[in-house]
């Protein structure tokens, strides 16, 4: 392996330690000797790769989100938009042990952005991308003719919302939803709108 690939494995590896480590202890308790002996690096190596902790939350919150963007864009061209929409809408939700450490990435990261102008602007751009992923796929659907033509902003704003407020509902375990019934809702709130059927689509 070549020195770059190896210092890629362990950047990337360094990374994904912080996402586990962050979601499993919060930020405020993190320390950079937890994230290195996880990961199986020195301290020093550690530092080498971020100068501290605020930058490596940044990083690993960037890392976490380009996993999943990654993830949605398998056969994206090729299967119809309203089962590309739907697995955003499934991977914007805590569907599986991952998504779920994603989600306790977000609620730090909500947390910190209240206080911190730094993570504050950092999740204004994580929203942004989001509200791109569902409006590129609501215009696709539009273009191809699969869509009724709406206002897309306005219709990607309404999904992120609903999926951030059944999102935080599921992470607290609240009796009252569960996974299908939360994206039964979000899919029936927008279905009128987008001109498809309110059930929601096989992924």
């Amino acid at each position: 392996m070549a020195k770059a690939e190896r210092t890629l494995e362990t950047r990337e590896r360094i990374l994904s330690a912080a996402c586990e480590v962050i979601a499993e202890v919060g930020f405020e308790k993190i320390r950079m000797r937890m994230v290195a002996e996880h990961a199986g690096v020195s301290t020093a190596l550690l530092h080498y790769h971020f100068e501290n902790r605020e930058r490596l939350f940044a990083e690993a919150m960037t890392h976490s989100f380009a996993q999943t963007g990654t993830e949605l864009e398998r056969d994206a061209d090729t299967v119809p938009a309203s089962v590309v929409l739907a697995r955003i809408l499934h991977n914007m939700l805590p569907t599986d042990p991952e998504l779920r450490q994603d989600w306790r990435l977000w609620q730090e990261l909500w947390v910190r952005a209240l206080r911190d102008e730094t993570a504050q602007h950092l999740a204004v751009d994580l929203y942004d991308q989001l509200h791109t992923w569902i409006s590129q796929a609501i215009r696709r659907g539009i273009g191809s003719g699969e869509f009724t033509d709406c206002d897309v902003e306005a219709t990607s704003t309404l999904l992120l919302a609903l999926s951030d407020g059944f999102g935080i509902r599921l992470m607290l375990g609240d009796p009252r939803i569960d996974l299908p019934a939360a994206q039964a809702a979000i899919w029936r709130a927008v279905a009128g709108t987008l001109g498809v059927p309110e059930g929601f689509p096989e992924i």
